[in-house]
Parts: structure tokens; sequence; C-alpha cells
């Protein structure tokens, strides 16, 4: 398995502290990003980088600019 980058750990903490930050459940996003909760799941724990497609539908889905979870 790979490992991920720095940066991509970084994107995966932001994804998450955004959630959490709406309290909102992983299933509720994953649902209007239209992926199964365990790929949030994975994301969010760094086991799985999403390709942009599915980054844009999470960044919509939180309510959040694509750049705004890149850049912190």
């Amino acid at each position: 398995m790979k490992t991920m980058s720095t940066s991509a750990k970084q994107v995966a903490k932001r994804i998450k502290n955004r959630r959490t930050t709406l309290g909102v459940s992983q299933l509720a996003v994953a649902d209007a990003a239209g992926v199964d909760r365990k790929t949030i799941n994975r994301i969010e724990n760094g086991h799985f980088s999403p390709n942009l497609d599915t980054f844009f539908r999470i960044c919509t889905a939180l309510d959040v600019e694509p750049e705004t979870i890149i850049s912190g």
C-alpha cells in the first residue's frame, strides 16, 4: 500500500475537520457526494486519495471551496 504524502494527509485532515465543524456524518457527506461512506472514511484516515471529480464533489457536499481544503 502506498503511503500518502504530507500534503495529501493535510488535505484529508482538512476534509475531516470541515465535516466535524459542520456536525455532519460521514454518511451524509458520502450521500451528498455520491460515494460510499467507506470512501469518506478511507480519505479522512489517510488510506485513500480521491480523484479530482470525487474531491470536488466532497467539497460541494461540505460547502467549501476546493482552494480552502488544499491550502488551508
